[in-house]
């Protein structure tokens, strides 16, 4: 019997303007398949012309710059589009989405559908359902009480992942894969019987209670920042009228 986790996933990731998921905007997104465990991945590359500056801190990090953008990157309309049929096709084939920190790469390409095309990635699914599979959520459970960040690059180290090229949308997505697979072969005897589509409801919960823990820190520490919940996808704003 062949468990979820050496069989077919596909992995999301993208690299933006910054890190505020309703104002920022995507530059690059890649979406890798594999049908196997060490099987050789299908990669899918977007590179977007935002139609804003890049901030140098964010071109520090992911190395694109205004003027790259500018003279390769596509414009975001039909980007949008294609992410949202191409994720919408994922789901339809019944393969797990791994995505780390899926509220933010999930979150901020629904902001994107909305903004480009009067849409949403919901409207996208409507007709799949979207199973998720975040690394960061597992680890972050499964392993609750290990000291020290949880970023992919420290993910990567702790499960003996191969991460050339950090901050590259498909190098990171299919970081982020080949650590899921890690993971659960490490909790197997916690996983394997659990079904992908239930994997993705726990950890929904998960989640909101490690957001829980994590809003108590802060305001033990008097940090005003404020911890989002939800999980995979944040709600949309409303504005009040």
């Amino acid at each position: 019997m062949t468990h979820w986790y050496e069989g077919p996933l596909a992995a999301f990731d993208t690299e933006t303007t910054g890190v505020d998921v309703e104002e920022d905007r995507i530059v690059s997104a890649a979406l890798v398949v594999q049908d196997m465990a060490g099987g050789r991945p299908r990669v899918t590359r977007w590179l977007v012309n935002p139609g804003v500056p890049v901030p140098e801190a964010a071109t520090g990090v992911h190395g694109l710059t205004d003027i790259h953008l500018q003279r390769n990157g596509r414009w975001p309309a039909p980007v949008m589009e294609e992410l949202g049929r191409a994720l919408a096709e994922q789901c339809a084939a019944g393969r797990p989405l791994v995505v780390m920190n899926a509220p933010f790469d999930l979150t901020i390409l629904d902001r994107e559908l909305r903004r480009h095309r009067a849409s949403s990635l919901g409207r996208y699914l409507q007709n799949t359902p979207l199973c998720v599979l975040d690394p960061r959520v597992l680890d972050r459970h499964l392993d609750r009480y290990r000291k020290g960040r949880r970023t992919l690059t420290d993910l990567c180290e702790l499960y003996g992942v191969e991460l050339e090229g950090a901050h590259d949308a498909a190098a990171d997505a299919t970081a982020a894969m080949d650590v899921v697979r890690a993971v659960a072969r490490r909790f197997a005897s916690r996983l394997e019987r659990l079904s992908p589509a239930e994997l993705h409801t726990l950890q929904a919960v998960w989640h909101a209670a490690q957001a829980r823990g994590l809003q108590a820190w802060f305001a033990r520490n008097g940090t005003p920042e404020v911890v989002d919940p939800t999980w995979p996808l944040r709600p949309e704003l409303r504005t009040a009228a």
